[in-house]
């Protein structure tokens, strides 16, 4: 299928958008920094890596889906990491929810290496993920998208390119960030209240669900409160990194975010109780008289 291909990250994402890969019949070249999930994965198809500088020697296109810049940063620049390993003219996509001015930057010093850049967070889940049915938010040059063009169609439903500048992609992901993290704050806050005033959870999930009030984010998160599971799908931790960020970009223009602030509160809130790792919803648990038990193992 032309260019071999390489995934760095394992994760709830990257595995899916991995086997997504293989299914389309790519060349997969995979690297995590759990050594074991990379050769796990390898054992249905694909070739695993121990670092990402070995799967540069291999590929010509290298997607990255780590959490964030500072993971970005290490495994293109650290002692093993891919950029000096990647033949001139190969491209690095970049799956991250990062500060779009960095990626913008990061376009550039790839590219006095000779490296194509492809600016492309995700959003859609896992589950989406494992169905090659994510939505990608991409910039970046013609070059970057003849060479890469099809892997992507391969990975979303969507892939929508948004400019030939690095940071444009990065620039509507943080603002579906600011939404996605809003709703879910606020869905918290809904179904608390619910519960305070003694409404039966199952009920009222039933006639938000099916009401003008209803989001995506309810739907989807307030079920995980209903069963009691809190396994992270996306942590707590996650919206308060990227409402940070969103915050960290409307402050360099002075632009005024109200809500997102005070859901990056309570995100920020969450983390410091103790529920960093659990999933998103967790941070209902701000909440006095929160009353539904816990899933049993």
């Amino acid at each position: 299928m032309g260019d071999k291909l390489g995934l760095v990250g394992l994760g709830a994402m990257g595995r899916g958008m991995a086997a997504s890969l293989r299914r389309a019949g790519f060349d997969l070249h995979v690297c995590d920094v759990r050594t074991e999930a990379a050769r796990a994965f390898a054992v249905e198809g694909g070739t695993a890596c121990d670092t990402p500088a070995e799967v540069a020697r291999h590929c010509d296109v290298i997607i990255s889906v780590v959490v964030n810049a500072e993971q970005t940063e290490q495994l293109l620049f650290g002692d093993t990491g891919c950029a000096t390993a990647m033949r001139p003219g190969s491209v690095f996509v970049m799956c991250s929810t990062v500060d779009p001015r960095w990626s913008a930057a990061l376009g550039a010093r790839l590219g006095h290496l000779g490296l194509l850049y492809l600016d492309a967070p995700i959003s859609g889940g896992a589950a989406r993920a494992a169905k090659g049915e994510i939505t990608m938010m991409t910039a970046g040059s013609p070059a970057a998208y003849a060479r890469c063009d099809t892997a992507l169609q391969a990975m979303a439903a969507k892939v929508y390119k948004l400019g030939g500048e690095p940071g444009a992609g990065s620039k509507v992901k943080i603002i579906n960030q600011l939404l996605a993290g809003v709703h879910i704050a606020a869905a918290a806050e809904a179904m608390a209240l619910g519960l305070r005033e003694g409404v039966d959870a199952e009920a009222l999930y039933e006639v938000i669900t099916h009401s003008a009030g209803n989001s995506w984010m309810f739907e989807n998160r307030m079920a995980h409160v209903l069963a009691g599971d809190y396994t992270p799908q996306s942590a707590v931790d996650i919206f308060v990194k990227d409402l940070g960020l969103v915050l960290d970009t409307a402050r360099a223009s002075k632009f005024p975010l109200p809500l997102s602030a005070t859901a990056h509160q309570m995100f920020m809130q969450a983390s410091s109780a103790g529920f960093a790792k659990e999933d998103d919803s967790a941070v209902i648990k701000i909440f006095p008289g929160i009353t539904l038990p816990e899933r049993k193992a």
